[in-house]
């Protein structure tokens, strides 16, 4: 209650310059739980849509049978969507050879710049947000500081003017004044938290994604079988997909 009125009586005795500066972080905080309800909603849907996915890709015995899974529904992750533009690229170069530059190279290497090309995007797009939190983050306690300058200044300007010099008459509008301070560090705190959170989600997730990216590749260009074959040893399997890991490496170069 008192905070409130407090509040109240620092908009009240303001001017124009600190209303601006109030409502500028409040739509700062509100621009910023935008993102991080979003952003987390968003979050939590791609991760079980991936897992979903995954578990669907890892039981199918061949990359058809893939291909059935993604046509029957429109999957919104990243997993699912490298996997059906890698497929589409892969069938592509197979209809139409290396006739243009968009096709030119080999198999291996068109189909590596088609999987570069979808991870790039679904970079960008786990992106989104993150610059708006980050500049929220670093400007808001800015702003609040400049705003409790501004009210410190304009309240001894005004004591001044009624000729008040008292400590009890100083304290109560310099005290209002240091409210902007704790709405700008309000502000900023739960952005830069967020940022940091989403930060490292998106790290995990490009990790997770690029190590798939290279087990697709494998399955496309050797024609193996994704369902583990009992009688297969580990070290065979683990020398075919480094074979095409290098050349998958060689490509990105």
């Amino acid at each position: 209650m008192a905070l409130n009125q407090s509040l109240d009586h620092f908009l009240a005795q303001t001017d124009s310059v600190g209303a601006f500066l109030f409502s500028l972080l409040l739509i700062m905080s509100v621009a910023s739980w935008y993102f991080i309800v979003v952003k987390a909603w968003n979050g939590i849907q791609v991760r079980r849509r991936a897992e979903l996915f995954l578990q669907k890709f890892w039981a199918s015995d061949t990359l058809t049978d893939v291909a059935g899974h993604l046509a029957d529904g429109a999957q919104a992750d990243p997993f699912s969507n490298l996997t059906r533009h890698a497929l589409a690229a892969s069938q592509h170069h197979a209809r139409h050879g290396s006739h243009g530059l968009q096709q030119a190279g080999s198999t291996t290497e068109f189909l590596t710049r088609s999987m570069r090309r979808v991870i790039d995007e679904e970079t960008a797009q786990l992106e989104w947000g993150l610059t708006a939190l980050a500049s929220i983050a670093s400007t808001a306690p800015f702003i609040g500081l400049f705003g409790t300058v501004w009210g410190v200044y304009h309240a001894l300007v005004n004591i001044g003017q009624g000729g008040l010099g008292g400590l009890d008459q100083i304290a109560g509008p310099v005290g209002e004044a240091l409210i902007m301070t704790g709405l700008g560090l309000a502000v900023a705190i739960p952005a830069v938290l967020a940022y940091n959170d989403c930060v490292r989600s998106n790290r995990l997730l490009l990790a997770r994604l690029d190590g798939f990216a290279h087990d697709l590749f494998a399955f496309l260009t050797t024609g193996a079988t994704i369902a583990s074959d009992p009688a297969a040893t580990s070290q065979s399997k683990a020398a075919a997909i480094s074979g095409v890991e290098l050349a998958y490496a060689s490509g990105e170069q």
